[in-house]
């Protein structure tokens, strides 16, 4: 029972041991093509996290963009082409500064929009505040007005 327990545990132990190897990303020894991973991946976004880079983020879709990023390189895919790539299959979200286009201009216009609607509802509030808001008392305003304050015409003459 003993063996059969520990035979067990070794074959488990093996599999972690394997599964963990290969989600981790190899020492590789071309400095060059590692480098050049390390750019691109910098230069594009994680789709998992939307707040990191690929070279930021640990998520196993990012491991898997880099080792993809890498893969291209070593065959001999230049920078550009697995840029486009990456744009063909995830869109321009992809990339951290995306293309002005018909479908990004909102993202490049919109906060310039914002601000400009900001400022002129800024000026156009402060305009009517430096306005003068005087207005004039008819005479039955007036008097009615003395009388609530107890001042009557009567008390002046």
């Amino acid at each position: 029972m003993s063996r059969g327990l520990f035979a067990a545990a070794l074959a488990a132990m093996s599999l972690a041991a394997s599964l963990v190897l290969a989600a981790a990303p190899a020492a590789y020894n071309d400095a060059a093509i590692e480098r050049r991973v390390s750019a691109l991946a910098a230069e594009l976004r994680c789709l998992v996290c939307q707040n990191q880079s690929l070279a930021d983020s640990n998520a196993p879709l990012a491991v898997d963009l880099k080792n993809e990023i890498r893969e291209k390189l070593q065959r001999g895919e230049s920078e550009s082409q697995v840029v486009s790539f990456m744009v063909e299959r995830y869109g321009d979200f992809v990339l951290y500064r995306p293309p002005v286009n018909g479908t990004t201009i909102a993202l490049w216009i919109g906060p310039l929009l914002f601000v400009a609607a900001g400022l002129f509802l800024l000026f156009q509030r402060l305009k009517r505040a430096g306005e003068s808001h005087e207005q004039t008392l008819s005479a039955v305003d007036h008097a009615r007005a003395a009388s609530l304050l107890g001042t009557g015409e009567e008390k002046r003459g």
